[in-house]
């Protein structure tokens, strides 16, 4: 099921255009099946943004080969920690788990972020 143009909406593409952010998709024979984004928030620390993997596509690898992707752009920057605020809750025990599994760690909300029954934050130090 190919997503029509304009049904990407559940990204906001003018934050993903904003300077200091970079933004990967996965593609497998050409079919999009994810994509990520590393914020800088300041010179020392990245924000994971946006990682989504479609339907069809889970449980592939997809996720853990953009968030590799992040991670190694992350320790180029020289970043020493990266953080990401994500949902709560079944739907979203994947995504906890890939990021329990990267040595991401429970943290508190960070930024503009306001901590909600329906967001968790997370936090992963870099070595060097």
């Amino acid at each position: 099921s190919n997503t029509p143009p304009g049904q990407v909406h559940a990204l906001n593409l003018e934050r993903l255009r904003a300077p200091g952010v970079t933004f990967w998709t996965a593609r497998l024979d050409g079919a999009l099946c994810g994509c990520g984004a590393l914020k800088e928030l300041d010179s020392l620390t990245g924000e994971v943004k946006s990682m989504r993997t479609r339907a069809a596509f889970l449980r592939r690898g997809v996720g853990q080969a953009i968030l590799d992707e992040i991670v190694h752009t992350a320790r180029q920057r020289g970043y020493t920690r990266l953080l990401l605020e994500t949902g709560s809750g079944p739907a979203f025990a994947a995504a906890h788990a890939l990021y329990l599994r990267n040595n991401f760690e429970w943290s508190g909300p960070f930024g503009e972020y306001t901590a909600t029954e329906f967001n968790l934050f997370m936090a992963k130090a870099l070595a060097e």
